[in-house]
């Protein structure tokens, strides 16, 4: 709900400038005219812009505690190749093609310091990338690899890469979270739980079990 809220915020920030703009662009008199279009264009362009952070950040999802964001169940189409069915934490089915012997799952996650974290705020996370490994460092660097974008938002704009990129805003900061690699199995299954410390990757099943248990 509360990056949710953040989103919402923004959205009505952007109408409001679009409204600003149009008021500008809409008055009589020439004298200052040149100025005023330029101030309303500039306007429209940063509002725009907010649009897109909007809907950037409605693609986070709140952290309360620690939960599970993602299941992973396996079927071997042939050696080192896999159909992969990932369910997240709504039930949204996603379909993959891995090749390799491990699997990783990566995400971005919005951090709250300072004030705001003390008073409690949770930070947000969004799945963001699965990707497959091969054990061998000759076929890792010579074979065919597979990764995946896992972003569900089609924004153009990246708030989370602004905030890495200036290293953290005022209360704010930009982290990155990877479950450690684990074997792929034919009829394995997985769960991927994450925490404000990260993300972890939990067999379901006896074949996940019997798989780690032979990568160990």
């Amino acid at each position: 709900m509360l990056f949710d809220g953040l989103a919402l915020f923004i959205a009505l920030l952007c109408c409001l400038l679009l409204w600003a703009a149009g008021a500008l662009l809409w008055k009589r008199g020439w004298l200052l005219g040149w100025l005023r279009g330029m101030a309303g264009t500039a306007l429209i362009l940063f509002g725009a812009v907010m649009a897109f952070a909007a809907v950037d950040v409605f693609s986070y999802k709140q952290l309360q505690s620690e939960q599970t964001i993602a299941t992973l169940s396996f079927d071997a189409l042939g050696t080192q190749h896999y159909r992969v069915l990932l369910v997240d934490a709504s039930g949204r089915e996603s379909r993959y093609e891995l090749r390799g012997d491990q699997w990783q799952l990566d995400a971005r996650f919005l951090k709250w310091k300072g004030s705001l974290a003390r008073w409690g705020l949770k930070p947000g996370y969004r799945m963001d990338r699965l990707g497959g490994r091969y054990y061998s460092l000759e076929k890792e660097r010579n074979a065919e690899r597979t990764v995946y974008d896992l972003n569900g938002s089609q924004s153009t704009v990246d708030v989370w890469q602004w905030i890495k990129s200036a290293e953290g805003w005022p209360g704010i900061d930009a982290a990155y979270g990877s479950a450690t690699f684990v074997p792929m199995a034919d009829g394995a299954l997985y769960e991927v739980r994450v925490s404000t410390t990260g993300l972890l990757a939990r067999p379901l099943n006896d074949r996940a079990q019997s798989a780690v248990n032979r990568w160990q």
